[in-house]
């Protein structure tokens, strides 16, 4: 799938929200774009583990961390399931780790920084709530689209084929 945000911002600009430029590039999908599903929780990766052990198929995982980098909430084991799941992308405001492998998975990932200390796994968190970070809010259902320039966000899908 190749998404051009640029040329989004330059097609659909009254159309959609961009996000500010804070995260980095660590998954091996260059460009991806999906419907949001949004998970909030802080320094705990369960719900995060047990949402991509579903079907992702045309969607991307938005997680409001809380810009926490402390812990980690996305790893090669989380990021394995969303592969074997079809997850399309995961957006992360907060912290990955195993950066150097995470780049040998066919799927997007975008987060703020890394580190290498683990989050926890209860489960704590909300599932399919408003989150708003980096200037935006993001609602369940929302598509986004991503590549190594940006991610804008539409409440409506926009021409482009994903």
């Amino acid at each position: 799938m190749e998404i051009n945000t640029s040329e989004l911002c330059d097609m659909y600009a009254d159309r959609i929200d961009v996000v500010e430029p804070i995260f980095t590039s660590y998954g091996g999908a260059i460009s991806y774009a999906g419907e949001v599903t949004t998970i909030k929780c802080f320094e705990d990766r369960g719900l995060v583990d047990k949402v991509l052990a579903t079907n992702g198929i045309g969607k991307v995982l938005l997680i409001d961390g809380g810009g926490s980098l402390r812990r980690a909430l996305i790893d090669t084991d989380n990021v394995q399931m969303a592969v074997d799941n079809g997850w399309e992308g995961i957006i992360c405001y907060g912290a990955v780790r195993d950066v150097d492998l995470l780049e040998e998975f066919s799927i997007g990932i975008h987060a703020i920084s890394a580190i290498p200390v683990a989050a926890e796994s209860r489960e704590i968190g909300d599932l399919d709530i408003a989150v708003n970070f980096a200037g935006v809010t993001f609602l369940p259902e929302d598509l986004v689209y991503a590549d190594g320039t940006g991610i804008v966000l539409s409440p409506e899908p926009l021409d482009v084929e994903i």
